[in-house]
């Protein structure tokens, strides 16, 4: 029996102008389009979230570039593999080396790649969902540009649902009407193999309908996925879904379903540094300053794992997992900075008042910078009350305490101070 191919790569396209998505680096006259075009690429590492483009992007660049194109998967390749394509790639002039998931590849493998990429024996092209700041060596970064992948957005998903209908209706002989998009944009969460999943799965339940026209609601869409979700999950989706029910379990201060879910991760063969990560991440948002301690467990549970590795590593997972679930919880920290970041878009780099500005010269004195500032070491309690926001924002409040007990002393340190300035 012929094994069907996924429509996603039924309908991945082969040049530029059919990529949808990445305009800040594929439209027109954009900096990755430009290189491409000019037949000038650097090594580069494109880092992203799943489903939209990378491994695409990296096909369309050897066919534009007409170069000889190799393949590695860091999950199942190794530097004996690496290696050989090295050894391949001196014959050949100006191969391209793609390595999917570059983040699982070791020092030392990534230390094999080095000289190669150096002396440009290939161009390294690199895909990852982690921050490679974090995940790729210095030395290997160093020589890669690094290109930032968005979500793709609403409008690329509903062109891709167009071209799905178009292909479809083809295979299947009907035609296919979305009545409505919702369901799938949601499922899809801007990622394309997710979003062609989905519409596919629909349209397979209800291929047999006798009627010529499948239509297709919200609830066709959500009810297909629920009953199919082994199926809907066969190209590793689930990998996203279930750490994100970890953290929510985490959230939810529930330590059973966090610990259910991190032994999903584990025994699925999850890498245990991006679900350290991810707890370091929510020790600050979801905890902050209800319990400053968390940060540090949680780093410390990061570090920990590389020292003491696997299996033992699941142990620190889980108590770190369990202390998280059953610390207090506060947003307050993440909120403040939020809203924050949304003033300064809306009032634009605003001056900074004089008596807070550095005056490292004698014209910078003379002109008033620094002039007035009072050093709240010289003062009792190490406070005095001053301006330090721009007049216009004066008395805009950023950080709300959590009702918490450990935030609840700081809306009461901060009402001592301040007293009635920020309304606390």
């Amino acid at each position: 029996m012929q094994k069907q191919i996924p429509l996603a790569e039924l309908l991945r396209p082969e040049s530029l102008d059919g990529y949808l998505g990445q305009k800040h680096l594929l439209g027109e006259n954009a900096i990755l389009r430009r290189s491409i075009e000019n037949g000038n690429i650097p090594s580069m590492i494109l880092w992203g979230p799943p489903g939209v483009g990378k491994t695409t992007l990296a096909y369309i660049i050897s066919r534009t570039l007409k170069r000889p194109f190799y393949t590695l998967s860091a999950v199942n390749s190794g530097v004996k593999e690496v290696r050989e394509i090295i050894e391949k790639a001196r014959i050949e002039q100006n191969a391209i080396l793609f390595i999917d998931e570059i983040h699982r590849f070791s020092k030392s493998q990534q230390d094999s790649l080095l000289g190669a990429v150096e002396t440009g024996i290939i161009t390294l092209i690199g895909a990852t969902t982690e921050n490679p700041s974090f995940e790729v060596i210095s030395p290997l970064l160093s020589r890669c540009q690094v290109y930032i992948l968005k979500p793709l957005e609403k409008h690329d998903l509903e062109q891709m649902i167009l071209l799905a209908q178009q292909h479809l209706k083809i295979q299947t002989g009907k035609i296919i009407d979305i009545l409505e998009n919702e369901a799938l944009l949601r499922v899809s969460g801007g990622d394309a193999r997710k979003l062609f999943n989905a519409i596919e799965l629909v349209v397979k339940v209800k291929h047999n309908d006798i009627e010529e026209i499948i239509k297709i609601n919200n609830e066709d869409v959500l009810q297909a996925i629920q009953q199919n979700l082994a199926l809907y999950d066969k190209a590793g989706e689930q990998h996203y879904d279930i750490i994100s029910a970890f953290i929510k379990s985490i959230r939810g201060s529930d330590p059973n379903a966090a610990v259910y879910w991190l032994a999903r991760m584990i025994e699925g063969g999850e890498d245990p540094k991006f679900i350290a990560r991810r707890m370091i991440i929510l020790a600050s948002e979801d905890i902050g300053l209800a319990n400053p301690n968390a940060l540090l467990i949680a780093n410390t549970c990061f570090d920990a794992i590389h020292k003491i590795g696997w299996p033992e590593g699941r142990i620190i997972l889980s108590q770190t997992a369990v202390y998280l679930a059953t610390s207090p919880k506060s947003n307050s920290t993440y909120l403040a900075i939020d809203q924050a970041i949304e003033i300064v878009k809306k009032t634009g780099d605003l001056s900074v008042p004089l008596h807070l500005r550095n005056s490292p010269t004698k014209l910078m004195k003379q002109i008033g910078y620094g002039k007035g500032y009072k050093y709240a070491h010289e003062y009792n309690e190490n406070f005095i009350e001053q301006e330090f926001l721009p007049e216009t924002i004066s008395g805009t409040k950023f950080y709300n305490p959590g009702k918490n007990t450990r935030e609840d002393e700081i809306g009461k340190w901060l009402i001592r101070r301040w007293k009635t300035k920020y309304g606390y």
